[in-house]
């Protein structure tokens, strides 16, 4: 393709510009700072598994509730900085012009860091939607939408005030990114406050589920995914000094990933009480993701070509490598468990903990660290202070992956094997769901000695970025120049169509991208919700009671759903282990619902009546008193904290609004019946030996725990 000069081009004076380090600095410094604790509260996470005692009887380090502060650090504080460091630098320099809005630039980085320690405060104390990878309550929905939509407009705008013709390959996928995570955030976030820190998703059981993991997967694929794939189409080819293999898989690449992606999701409930046909097609377009990953890998790795004897030497390289090849055995991986015999064996196991590891680890974690790598030698105009150390870094940090990931998929087998094997009599061999989790200890230490090897490395290459910023002097700005848009070559007619369409218009391409990503959404989601036959309804399935609806707040305050599901597949080892497998008019009054995810505790959605209340007393108070051996830890807080009884109005009008058919005035009088049955749970617990006051959270909790399952017990016809 050939291009004609604008005429006088010769005559025209080059604009004079600079850079600004300063915030890819910063953003550098968020990342390692939470990057660290994060890891370092996932090491704690990984060892309570082990030595549950070493949440020191406190509430906000128990394993349940620092779980979900693991995975948001890693995820929103980690990787999240990581990607806008990458951002701040690659974007200017790929369009040659300055960030449009400095101001926007510092309010993203100080409102986003605020956020996280937000989430660092809240998540620990118990304020939680109880929505994987969205936990962060309403105050915080709001706050990150508004971060979010002023980072996506500052690119946006910088993107139309470029001083290139053509948009190149790194900024598609931020743009796509931020576009397509906006969406999520938002849908997926409605929900109706009922106090500062207290909000009910608007949508229940089934419907909520869909919603729940359209956003989870997708939160993957273009918050861990597609930034990283921008990053890597810029600083690979920087790093290798070549260029990138191919523009046009690029272009089938970026299409294809960002349009089939976005129906993958339902695959995250194969055998669940979703609708047959939409978990279908989250199989089918999970497998079809093979292609457009793969294309992403090949092109990374073949930029590679001739420049092999570079990865011997360069360190950075090193991780680059590592890196795009562990994005594509996890995206080679994510698809095979998207089929049907093969989720029937990995799901809720720690097969699942050891593939998302392999990405995280792998493709987020070892960019990341090449990227520093590669960027603090230039922000600080000084050669990496010591290469040793970068590559010791590299092999700690690629024995800390193996380390952590094959013990987990060892775990994730012997846990689907043991749950699903019968005897020769046909009863199961294991009965007892606690001989499935003590078998796996071993391999738990295992996984912490690995992510104790991760860790060091990071800690090293720390030390390592510290000495190179101390030793050197930050270049706060760089000038450049360039010609201006409008005296840049113009194309002739036989342009590239891509070119000409998508890359030369940045709101064209923000807007099919918002289209490519929104109609899988839509054709799933909408069926879902405005077909009442996806949803059979169950006569006999009533709303909460007021005591049971608090003891649920505290089940989710708790993060019992981090260990346990309340989701029975229809598999016979489940059926005979659990009970009826589950059906969706359970769910109509779950906002949210409680499917969960992980299984490191037995299933409880029919646990009502087949304990009775002392148990569950004595059980909370003490686990190994009722299951010895048990890795769970104490929740003594329980039996000694007031149920605030305060909320019991608003929750119960909440409820009513969310269309929960509570009577008409019901608000007024729901304290009355909660007293009522709190006083018959006491006195069974005094028939048992067990003298408390009624007022207690542990009540509220046990009643909650005896209605599970209940309804469905009574009449298991759907009408």
């Amino acid at each position: 393709m050939s291009n004609v000069p604008h005429p006088g081009l010769a005559s025209v004076e080059l604009d004079e510009f600079q850079y600004d380090n300063r915030i890819v600095r910063d953003f550098a410094i968020a990342t390692i700072l939470f990057g660290l604790i994060g890891m370092l509260v996932g090491l704690l996470a990984a060892l309570q598994l082990v030595f549950p005692n070493l949440n020191f009887d406190l509430p906000f380090l128990t394993f349940s509730r620092i779980r979900p502060l693991h995975t948001n650090a890693v995820i929103f504080a980690f990787v999240g900085n990581g990607f806008f460091t990458g951002l701040y630098y690659s974007v200017p320099r790929v369009l040659r012009t300055p960030i449009w809005s400095p101001v926007l630039s510092r309010f993203h980085f100080w409102a986003w860091q605020a956020i996280i320690l937000g989430a660092a405060i809240s998540l620990p104390m118990g304020f939680t939607t109880s929505k994987e990878y969205a936990e962060l309550e309403w105050p915080f929905d709001i706050a990150i939408a508004v971060v979010w939509v002023s980072a996506l407009v500052n690119i946006i705008m910088t993107t139309i005030n470029r001083r290139v013709e053509h948009i190149y390959a790194a900024v598609w996928f931020y743009i796509a990114s931020f576009v397509t995570v906006a969406m999520l955030h938002v849908v997926n976030s409605i929900e109706l406050p009922i106090s500062f820190m207290k909000s009910y998703s608007v949508y229940a059981g089934v419907q909520d589920a869909l919603v729940q993991w359209w956003y989870g997967h997708n939160a993957v694929a273009f918050f861990l995914t597609t930034p990283y794939l921008g990053l890597m189409y810029y600083f690979l080819p920087k790093a290798a000094n070549r260029p990138i293999y191919s523009y046009r898989l690029s272009i089938v690449h970026f299409w294809a990933l960002i349009f089939l992606y976005i129906w993958a999701g339902p695959h995250h409930l194969l055998y669940t009480a979703l609708p047959e046909w939409a978990q279908t097609l989250g199989t089918v377009f999970s497998v079809m993701l093979i292609a457009p990953s793969w294309g992403g890998m090949m092109n990374g790795l073949m930029t590679l070509r001739g420049a092999w004897d570079k990865v011997r030497e360069d360190v950075v390289l090193k991780f680059m490598v590592v890196a795009i090849t562990a994005y594509g055995m996890a995206t080679f991986e994510g698809p095979m468990l998207s089929l049907k015999n093969v989720n029937a064996i990995a799901h809720y196991t720690d097969w699942i903990v050891a593939h998302v590891h392999v990405g995280a680890l792998g493709w987020n974690g070892f960019l990341t660290f090449g990227i520093l790598y590669w960027l603090f030698p230039r922000l600080y105009n000084r050669p990496l202070y010591s290469t040793k150390a970068a590559n010791f870094h590299f092999w700690i940090g690629t024995l800390g992956i193996i380390f952590y990931t094959i013990p987990m998929y060892w775990a994730g087998w012997v846990q689907s094997s043991m749950w699903k094997e019968f005897t020769q009599e046909g009863l199961l061999k294991y009965p007892n769901f606690l001989e499935t989790v003590t078998a796996l200890k071993p391999l738990y230490f295992l996984r912490g000695v690995g992510g104790s090897l991760y860790l060091v490395g990071f800690v090293v290459m720390i030390y390592n970025l510290w000495m190179t910023a101390l030793k050197g002097k930050l270049v706060a700005t760089e000038t450049a120049k360039a010609m201006p848009l409008s005296a840049i070559w113009h194309a002739e007619k036989s342009e590239y169509w891509h070119r000409r369409l998508m890359e030369r218009k940045p709101l064209a391409l923000t807007i099919f991208s918002l289209i490519a990503v929104a109609i899988g959404g839509m054709i799933e989601m909408i069926p879902t919700f405005l077909v009442e036959s996806n949803v059979p309804t169950i006569a006999s399935v009533k709303p909460y009671t007021p005591l049971e609806l608090q003891g649920r707040d505290i089940y989710v305050r708790e993060g019992c759903y981090v260990c346990h599901t309340q989701m029975i597949r229809p598999f016979r080892s489940e059926i005979e282990r659990f009970g009826e497998y589950s059906k969706s008019g359970e769910f109509v009054y779950d906002h949210p619902h409680q499917w969960g995810s992980k299984r490191t505790g037995p299933d409880l959605q029919r646990v009502g009546g087949k304990y009775p209340d002392s148990w569950h007393y004595n059980h909370m108070e003490d686990p190994t008193s009722m299951s010895p051996g048990s890795i769970m830890p104490r929740y003594g807080w329980l039996l000694e904290n007031d149920l605030d009884t305060t909320t019991t109005k608003a929750k119960i009008k909440a409820m009513q609004t969310l269309g929960v058919p509570y009577e008409k005035g019901y608000e007024h009088q729901a304290n009355t019946d909660l007293v009522k049955q709190e006083q018959e749970i006491q006195e069974r617990l005094k028939q048992s030996g067990i003298k408390t006051a009624a007022n207690k959270e542990i009540i509220a909790l046990i009643a909650y725990m005896q209605r599970l399952g209940t309804d469905i017990k009574q009449n298991g016809n759907s009408q």
